[in-house]
């Protein structure tokens, strides 16, 4: 296992400060996977509005998804701190071929980020289905709608079903947290087993629980200011989460005695950033 760095409690902000830079610094290329997601959210919206827990369960497993659907913007930041240019072959070769010197296409190490997605994502169903049920059982009246969660749910005067909500949403959210907050970033640049990823991610937190505390609740925080304004947000969100987390993974993990995934250009030393 490598070793694990401690942070400072407002690290997180620096890693934010990073992210903008190197937005400014890819252009198009990265607003662009903010856009493609904004639109793809806004599709999920249209399709399933009136369909309460359908549209719930699809904005929850889009979210908790995001960060295998943003590991072409760890790619691009890892470019940039190599020096190179953050172009859109570098988006390409990420999806398509995203490990050049791996001959073996059917072997787990090839598709261990698409086996980490399918995790997160069966975890998500999870979540919606407790969540309905949840409701269900509990709401004073039946709940078809989003207006309905909102009116009978969050806003009932004598009810507590919304903070029992959010107590058991916050319970299933952590270790979904503690498992994916440098595995995505790690998987990509370094030649490890998806449970090593996983590991490493939980002492990520184990080790600086404040300051992983003050970055899941900034998460939080970006990620509900992009979908409470009407999606447009996640324009910017997007990318500035995605570049900032690979930041994270750089500043929280010691990569020095990892085999890297690509021998030939091997990125540089967090001391050199």
């Amino acid at each position: 296992m490598p070793a694990v760095r401690t942070i400072g409690m407002m690290q997180p902000l620096i890693w934010l400060v990073l992210a903008w830079r190197d937005i400014v610094r890819a252009g198009w290329i990265s607003i662009a996977h903010g856009l493609v997601l904004a639109v793809a959210g806004a599709l999920i919206v249209g399709i399933a509005q009136h369909r309460f827990w359908l549209l719930a369960g699809a904005l929850s497993g889009f979210m908790v998804i995001a960060p295998v659907l943003a590991t072409s913007l760890y790619a691009l930041s890892r470019a940039l701190e190599r020096g190179e240019k953050a172009t859109f072959s570098v988006v390409l070769k990420t999806w398509l071929n995203w490990q050049n010197s791996h001959f073996n296409k059917w072997g787990n190490d090839y598709w261990c980020m698409v086996q980490f997605g399918a995790l997160l994502a069966l975890a998500a169903t999870g979540w919606v289905l407790t969540s309905a049920a949840l409701i269900t059982l509990l709401a004073p009246v039946p709940v078809n709608t989003p207006l309905d969660f909102v009116r009978q749910v969050m806003l009932a005067r004598n009810g507590w079903v919304f903070e029992l909500w959010l107590a058991l949403g916050g319970i299933m959210a952590a270790p979904m947290f503690a498992s994916s907050v440098v595995a995505m970033p790690l998987l990509l640049d370094r030649r490890v087993t998806l449970m090593q990823a996983v590991l490493i991610s939980w002492q990520t937190v184990l080790t600086n629980p404040g300051p992983m505390a003050f970055w899941a609740a900034l998460i939080m925080i970006f990620t509900l200011l992009g979908l409470g304004s009407l999606l447009i947000g996640l324009i910017a969100v997007v990318p500035m989460l995605g570049h900032a987390s690979w930041h994270a993974y750089r500043a929280l993990v010691d990569t020095s005695s990892m085999e890297a995934r690509e021998s030939s250009a091997a990125p540089l030393t967090h001391s050199s950033l």
